[in-house]
């Protein structure tokens, strides 16, 4: 098993991942993280719940192939990466990336 910051890269803040966690305030605060691809479901969970130190009602992950670049020449690949939505109980206090990250 990793460790918490190793299961956890970093938030995705993009407008739409931003859109989401401000649409769900009433449901759940819904977040978006770039995790490790190799961890799963539980990691996820068990680094979110430790770090932000609230209670995960649901967890889904996305996986993403990196894309070909071209640097004059030469062709490579980005790396593969996974994206994880998790879903924050309803009564939790809000979380902001800001104050733990």
């Amino acid at each position: 098993m990793q460790s918490v910051w190793q299961v956890i890269k970093g938030p995705v803040i993009t407008e739409k991942a931003l859109s989401l966690k401000e649409a769900s305030q009433d449901t759940g605060q819904l977040l978006t993280f770039r995790v490790a691809t190799e961890a799963n479901k539980r990691e996820i969970r068990e680094a979110v719940e430790t770090i932000f130190k609230v209670k995960v009602s649901s967890v889904r992950v996305a996986n993403y192939k990196g894309k070909v670049v071209r640097r004059g020449r030469t062709f490579g690949r980005r790396n593969d990466w996974k994206k994880a939505y998790v879903t924050i109980k309803a009564g939790e206090k809000p979380v902001e990336y800001a104050e733990v990250i």
